[in-house]
């Protein structure tokens, strides 16, 4: 069920777990993870994001779960050395037996009140059963 559907169509139950799977870290940005323009490498910026993304999956539908593919990863500003990062992940659809979640990268000077908006990207999930067969990832009494 798409999350774009009004709050009467989802359950209470699913609302709240929604709510409480959001998933939020934050990461100094040290000169060994960045490349040689000192700013953050891209590939450590989708590491984080799917391991962010990975959490709040699992924290919704506390199943196992892979990743199967990520939407268009939207770098919109660069992270320098010497910042800190917060990742923040919130599911935004669950289907039957999946789910995704959006993920965006803030990046925050540390030595000023100033904080950007710098990466943006869907992940999607698939819950697993022992034998790797695709189940669901939502039933009322989870």
């Amino acid at each position: 069920m798409p999350l774009t559907h009004s709050p009467e169509a989802r359950s209470d139950a699913m609302s709240k777990r929604i709510q409480n799977s959001e998933a939020r870290v934050i990461k100094a940005i040290f000169p060994s993870i960045t490349n040689h323009h000192n700013t953050l490498f891209g590939g450590e910026a989708l590491s984080w994001m799917d391991e962010t993304a990975f959490i709040a999956a699992t924290r919704f539908c506390r199943k196992p779960l892979v990743t199967v593919s990520s939407d268009r990863i939207d770098f919109k500003k660069a992270i320098p050395a010497g910042s800190l990062a917060e990742i923040i992940a919130n599911v935004i659809h669950i289907g039957n037996t999946s789910l995704k979640v959006e993920v965006n990268i803030f990046v925050e000077d540390m030595y000023q009140d100033v904080r950007e908006h710098a990466i943006r990207g869907v992940f999607t999930f698939v819950a697993v059963d022992e034998n790797r067969k695709a189940t669901k990832v939502w039933t009322d009494n989870l």
